[in-house]
């Protein structure tokens, strides 16, 4: 799709103000269709408020955002499908199911595999039709059986039982280190840093594995499952960035978020510097491993390393 911000006018642009509008960020002041400073200011309020970046910019992640935020639990019939259903009744349906004990996985508001067995046993223990589908049969009862605050779920669980797990260090621990390609310079700069951090591991017992190889632009949807296939424990990816801008992100949404991705994030930023900031890009809301994006002007061979040995820190002494 098509790049809109300030300044762009039609129907797209007014279909967003409408979703926006929707969702309780109003652009009322500027005319309908016209691209004007309030909603960029809306746009930059829902981006903060799901975990995006926060450039003004609607493309193709704020869009498909947009039109997610769009469903409230009960509005559809869930199941598993392809492409798979995303959306925040899908993100709300699975922080129920978790909390309930029954694993669904990360909520990452993407309906799969791991979602679909929750569901099935979900029904099997409730004594309901077993067919895998959330509907408003389901939903009732899930509802009626998981009132009051949504408790931690297995998800979290199991990112505690591993983090306990990591006493001895890095030895043979599976780590994805994950390259951003959006521009050539990222592509180069971020490779450095994620193969050096790849030797570094190596050299302290880790497994690496690598995201992309040093020719390769994919895109972030496209590593992240390349992650999941690997099984890898753990994703730290590298993210050119500006200056004033240095973060260490970890996962987080309005439907969950890793607690060994916060933790791990405010380690690294504490020796690196910058902020620790949740965010629900691509790389740490649809990997199953707990992510960290290392988002820096200064992307080199030499942070790569660092990175690594903040890692095996962190990881001798979990908190």
């Amino acid at each position: 799709m098509r790049l809109y911000r300030l300044g762009d006018s039609g129907e797209p642009v007014r279909d967003i103000q409408d979703r926006l509008s929707a969702l309780g960020f109003s652009c009322e002041a500027d005319p309908r269709g016209e691209y004007g400073d309030t909603t960029r200011s809306a746009v930059i309020e829902f981006q903060r408020a799901r975990g995006l970046t926060p450039d003004a910019i609607v493309g193709p992640e704020t869009w498909r955002s947009l039109y997610e935020a769009g469903y409230r639990l009960g509005d559809r019939l869930l199941y598993l499908r392809r492409p798979m259903l995303r959306g925040e009744d899908v993100g709300e349906l699975q922080s129920r199911l978790n909390s309930l004990g029954f694993d669904a996985g990360k909520p990452d508001a993407i309906f799969g595999p791991d979602t679909e067995r929750a569901i099935l046993d979900f029904q099997r223990n409730r004594g309901l039709a077993e067919d895998g589908m959330a509907g408003p049969e389901v939903i009732t009862e899930i509802r009626l059986v998981s009132r009051g605050p949504i408790r931690a779920g297995r998800q979290m669980v199991r990112e505690r039982e591993w983090l306990r797990s990591l006493g001895g260090g890095l030895v043979g621990t599976r780590v994805l280190l994950d390259a951003a390609s959006r521009t050539p310079d990222e592509a180069g700069r971020a490779w450095g840093a994620a193969n050096a951090a790849a030797i570094e591991l190596q050299e302290r017992g880790g497994i690496p594995l690598i995201s992309r190889s040093a020719d390769e632009v994919l895109p972030e949807r496209v590593r992240a499952r390349r992650s999941n296939r690997n099984a890898a424990d753990l994703v730290i990816s590298f993210e050119l960035g500006v200056e004033e801008d240095d973060s260490v992100y970890f996962f987080s949404a309005q439907t969950g978020e890793s607690e060994v991705g916060r933790s791990l994030a405010a380690h690294l930023s504490a020796q690196l510097g910058g902020a620790s900031e949740g965010r629900a890009t691509a790389i740490l809301r649809e990997t199953r491993a707990p992510a960290v994006v290392i988002h820096r002007h200064d992307i080199d061979d030499a942070l790569g390393r660092k990175v690594i040995q903040i890692l095996e820190e962190f990881a001798s002494n979990p908190s």
